[in-house]
């Protein structure tokens, strides 16, 4: 399996409260960032890559994709994801959204 590049769209899913940004590749999922929405800030709780997919780009890709759809939204982001709040951490331009 190859790496989750550009070429992969991000796919974004809503059920009530939850949500998913998902990459997936021949009808199955290859990479998944999950949260769910609160009264004052959504909290980002999960991320997940295939194996044969990790250390590329797809879980920054999931990371970029909830940043630019909380920009959208007007909503702040609480990254419970270890992964994620290390993308925060390194990425002053996503203080806008924490």
């Amino acid at each position: 399996m190859s790496e989750a590049d550009t070429e992969d769209p991000i796919l974004h899913e809503t059920l009530g409260r939850r949500g998913v940004f998902y990459i997936e590749r021949d009808g199955r999922r290859v990479a998944e960032l999950t949260y769910a929405r609160g009264d004052e800030a959504t909290i980002v709780d999960h991320t997940w890559v295939d194996p044969q997919l990790r250390g590329g780009k797809a879980a920054r890709r999931l990371v970029d994709a909830v940043v630019q759809w909380a920009r959208a939204e007007r909503v702040k982001l609480v990254p419970a994801c270890s992964y994620v709040r290390l993308v925060f951490d390194r990425t002053p331009s996503y203080a806008d959204v924490r």
